[in-house]
């Protein structure tokens, strides 16, 4: 089985704790806090990679959480920073989020570097807390939650030319004879069960070349195999469409190549205005009579074509030359357009959004105020009553009263639930 398409669960690390700290030296009264810093939580990494091709790997792993942090320590000790997961996927892997569909990112080429989930920051130890007023602060913050995400990573092949054909029209062959690509070939329908790449070289040029498993009617709709790999035929500049001349009369050849035809116009119409080179093969098999019928079929159809046969390459190299031709004449892939996507980039921005959900009930959102309540000790005093005044100075309790707020009434960040009063805020 082939696999292209997996929905998995990334969890960056949280950021370590800040440490509470005071100096204990012999002969320095009063030495103050020295509580460090906790170190930063793992990020969740995606990395484009030709060494897979496949999504094979996240088969029976479905969830991926990066390291958290280290805590900060005393003597003004940081808490060490925790390594990145980076994890591997093929070149042309789309990743989307689970939940809304939207694109967010195209890994189009090799070593391209998607950050899906940054990790927490760390918290502050109680040194930064200190001030004139408050000497001895006996609170530090927590370390800034990682970001969790459901996403979707959807495989697109990118090939530079898509190799197309009925099963048994001799796809693999072709494919071994112009590359170093060792495909599984058998006279039987389905010898090939997933997309094969393979690099082809002919004189200065390169390109890459995708062996598609073979279509058969209805694939567009599911039926057969071919119906999972449409999908990587979009990514191609160029498609080759093999015809197998041997097997069948002129015009049997002719519907088989109509019927591939009507599969790629029912699945997408981008893909049936792909430029396209048509390859009659098998002409070692084809006596001069029937290369004579298959000449005049196709060309009454209007329709540019050449004999090759991929077993003893007769054609072979003059069909490489017209391909290769006509890719210095195509322009070049370009990724998919991704959606603005930010994880926590903008952690530092103070902007807060207030509202009135219902009567007495108030809600603020902002990344800021969010981070900042994750970080809060609640249980500790001079924890809560720092995170009182940040609300007072980032304006957020005038904006509320501004809304409406009274004495009483219940505001809400996050999950979190708060009841006004004057006294406390």
């Amino acid at each position: 089985m082939f696999f292209d398409r997996v929905k998995i669960e990334v969890s960056a690390g949280n950021g370590g704790d800040g440490a509470v700290s005071f100096r204990r030296e012999k002969f320095v009264p009063k030495g103050g806090p020295d509580g460090g810093d906790g170190g930063v939580g793992g990020s969740v990494v995606f990395v484009a990679s030709r060494n897979k091709n496949s999504l094979k790997d996240f088969r029976f792993k479905k969830k991926f959480k990066a390291e958290a942090g280290a805590n900060g320590q005393g003597y003004k000790r940081h808490g060490k920073d925790a390594a990145d997961l980076v994890i591997e996927v093929p070149v042309g892997t789309l990743i989307r989020d689970a939940e809304s569909d939207q694109l967010l990112a195209d890994l189009f080429a090799e070593g391209e570097r998607f950050v899906a989930a940054r990790g927490g920051r760390g918290g502050r130890g109680n040194t930064h807390f200190a001030n004139s007023v408050r000497q001895a602060p006996r609170f530090s913050k927590s370390g800034g939650l990682g970001e969790n995400r459901s996403l979707i990573l959807d495989l697109k092949l990118i090939a530079d030319v898509g190799l197309l054909g009925l099963p048994n029209a001799g796809k693999s062959t072709f494919i071994s004879v112009v590359s170093n690509a060792k495909p599984k070939i058998a006279d039987y329908p389905f010898t090939t069960l997933a997309p094969q790449l393979a690099v082809v070289d002919h004189y200065e040029d390169r390109a890459l070349f995708a062996d598609i498993p073979g279509l058969i009617e209805g694939a567009a709709e599911g039926q057969g195999l071919g119906h999972e790999f449409l999908r990587h035929v979009e990514r191609c500049r160029l498609l080759i469409h093999l015809i197998d001349g041997a097997s069948v009369s002129a015009s049997e050849a002719l519907a088989n190549y109509k019927l591939i035809r009507q599969e790629l116009a029912a699945y997408s119409e981008a893909l049936a205005e792909k430029p396209e080179i048509l390859l009659i093969n098998k002409l070692d098999s084809i006596s001069a009579e029937q290369q004579e019928d298959l000449s005049e079929t196709f060309k009454a159809a209007q329709l540019d074509f050449s004999f090759i046969s991929a077993v003893t390459r007769e054609g072979v190299d003059k069909a490489l030359e017209l391909v290769f031709s006509e890719l210095h004449e195509l322009p070049e892939l370009e990724p998919l357009q991704a959606a603005e996507f930010k994880v926590y980039e903008d952690r530092q921005q103070e902007s807060f959004n207030c509202y009135e959900e219902e009567p007495g009930q108030y809600r603020v959102e902002g990344r800021a105020i969010e981070l900042l309540l994750q970080q809060t000790d609640f249980e500790n005093p001079e924890s809560f009553y720092f995170f009182q005044d940040r609300l007072r100075r980032f304006g957020i309790i005038d904006k509320l009263k501004d809304l409406g707020l009274a004495e009483g009434d219940t505001v809400s960040i996050l999950d979190w639930q708060f009841e006004f009063t004057e006294d406390e805020l």
